[in-house]
């Protein structure tokens, strides 16, 4: 099995930056890929942006150019950088991580809130 621990979130004017964390444990070696979501309130969760065990990363349209996705591999960590936040960036974000057995886990989330 996977834990993953989410923090960063928090309250930030509009045009300003945050930092999620995701710090993983477990069974670190099956992770092949870890990734970012939100869920905004009345809506589906949505994929923000991934990056796979070789370093390969993906960005939903809306995000591209203002958020980066990362990793420290030491520390088994994967961050979220947003920047240049907009009040429709709030949502509860949740790390997830597909492993090498077909499951996916996922932390038990953080609360970003972009006021306007």
């Amino acid at each position: 099995q996977v834990q993953l621990v989410e923090s960063g979130g928090g309250l930030v004017q509009a045009g300003g930056s945050l930092r999620l964390s995701c710090a993983a444990s477990g069974s670190i070696f099956s992770i092949r890929a870890m990734g970012w979501y939100r869920q905004a309130p009345g809506k589906q969760r949505e994929l923000v942006a991934t990056i796979t065990s070789g370093g390969n990363t993906n960005y939903v349209d809306s995000v591209k150019g203002r958020f980066t996705i990362s990793r420290d591999s030491a520390k088994n960590t994967v961050y979220l950088q947003m920047n240049s936040l907009k009040p429709e960036d709030t949502a509860v974000y949740y790390c997830g991580s597909g492993t090498s057995s077909g499951h996916y886990y996922w932390g038990q989330g953080t609360q970003v809130t972009v006021s306007s």
